[in-house]
């Protein structure tokens, strides 16, 4: 019995979900499937000459060397020292309160997720340079821990994001407009998260001692210790914000500068550059392996029509449209539980995208919105990936501990979420003002 093209859809879909909890390859996975499907809907050779231009079409794609550069200048930026740096600056400015080191390191984070686009990355990063402080000061280990995975998370909503770029990519948005987003409530995230460790050290003073009181002189030297970020982050960003490059080519001056900093510091290696050369191929290569896999298996959604019928159904049903988006988000919320935040972007763009635009909602406000639930994805279990991420680091640490530690730090990320969805304007001001 012949089996209808959305009934093949559908079950590509349930077999995509099963092999991801296998913890299969997330690009191989979706090739796979999208290729077969084709096959089986079309035939084998159409799915054959499909899969060779899907393939050679994403990697000559101009559009995707973005990824790349910016890659190139957050690894560049940490081999140099300048994480170092920022944590050194953040630490001499809040260092004295109780609290003040975690309340450096959302800080820090904050200022690299400007020079490195990755949540993974910035996590990584951090909980290198922090976390040794943080644990020399007495600080206890959930506040420490969890505050890095959850601050590490900023990584994919300040600009320069990889998120915003493959979202940019897959709804062909203005990258620039989706970096000029994520800007105001980036900072607002960032505000509650300090917010938030405020408070938790207010009700249990024991988890975070106080620190040392430093100079007005020692304060004005941390800033200079900054200016370098501060100057990378105006230089690319206002440069895509005024319309004077475009996203590739402020990604390029970008990585440019970087590497003119870090010559001109005289702290960037020979074995470093080797090192930022060699993550930033197996990055790129890791993040256009997923686009081009999440490419065939949407052409094999598109033949079965799925994501419109899907669409149809969703904005036919009797429901206001932020009932439809809640539930849109709580699909998103519980699958960035057990998926990847880029594979979750992929596989679910190409789906819910034709249902926002139906329900008449801005594409760029909803690129926000689902970058910030799919932070909350990346420090819930089971996957949790910055969780694991900062549990490679800091291996003394009970993974449990870290999960417990990171939970109030949901709390924010909720609470940005329904600003964001209350308040628009926080993601749609800075885009408004472009050229």
């Amino acid at each position: 019995m012949a089996i209808a093209p959305h009934t093949a859809g559908i079950i590509g879909i349930v077999l995509l979900v099963i092999l991801l909890f296998s913890r299969m390859p997330v690009a191989f996975v979706m090739a796979m499937l999208g290729f077969l499907g084709f096959a089986f809907v079309v035939n084998v050779d159409a799915a054959i000459s499909l899969l060779a231009k899907d393939i050679y079409t994403e990697f000559t794609s101009y559009g995707l060397t973005v990824i790349p550069l910016f890659v190139l200048m957050g690894q560049v930026a940490f081999q140099a020292g300048i994480s170092s740096r920022l944590y050194d600056a953040a630490h001499v400015l809040f260092g004295r309160r109780r609290g003040g080191l975690a309340m450096a390191t959302v800080g820090a984070c904050a200022a690299f997720s400007a020079v490195s686009g990755s949540t993974n990355a910035t996590a990584a990063t951090m909980a290198v340079v922090t976390l040794p402080e943080m644990k020399r000061y007495g600080y206890d280990d959930g506040l420490a821990t969890g505050t890095v995975a959850a601050a590490g998370s900023l990584g994919i909503l300040i600009p320069p994001s990889v998120i915003f770029i493959v979202y940019g990519i897959l709804t062909q948005q203005s990258i620039g407009k989706l970096f000029a987003a994520g800007i105001l409530p980036g900072i607002l995230l960032t505000i509650l998260f300090l917010a938030t460790i405020a408070i938790r050290v207010r009700l249990n003073p024991a988890i975070a001692p106080p620190g040392e009181s430093t100079s007005t002189g020692q304060k004005a030297r941390a800033f200079l210790g900054v200016a370098e970020a501060l100057i990378l982050f105006v230089l690319v960003i206002g440069g895509i914000f005024m319309g004077i490059f475009t996203p590739t080519e402020a990604a390029a001056v970008g990585a440019m500068l970087t590497i003119l900093i870090a010559v001109m510091r005289r702290q960037l290696s020979v074995k470093g550059f080797g090192k930022a050369l060699a993550d930033t191929t197996r990055i790129s290569c890791m993040v256009m392996m997923i686009v081009t896999g999440a490419v065939v298996f949407g052409h094999f959604m598109t033949i079965t029509r799925v994501p419109y019928n899907l669409a149809e159904w969703i904005a036919g049903l009797p429901l206001p449209g932020y009932a439809v988006m809640g539930v849109i988000i709580l699909v998103y919320l519980l699958g960035g539980c057990f998926m990847d935040a880029l594979a979750m972007v992929m596989l679910t763009v190409p789906i819910f995208f034709p249902v926002v635009l139906a329900l008449g909602y801005d594409p760029i406000w909803f690129g926000v919105t689902i970058v910030l639930v799919t932070e909350m994805g990346v420090i819930t279990p089971p996957v949790g990936v910055n969780v694991y991420v900062v549990s490679g680091v800091a291996k003394d640490v009970p993974l449990e501990k870290i999960f417990r530690g990171v939970a109030p730090m949901l709390i924010p990320l909720f609470i940005c979420i329904v600003m964001i969805m209350v308040f628009p304007k926080l993601a749609l001001y800075l885009p408004s003002l472009m050229k």
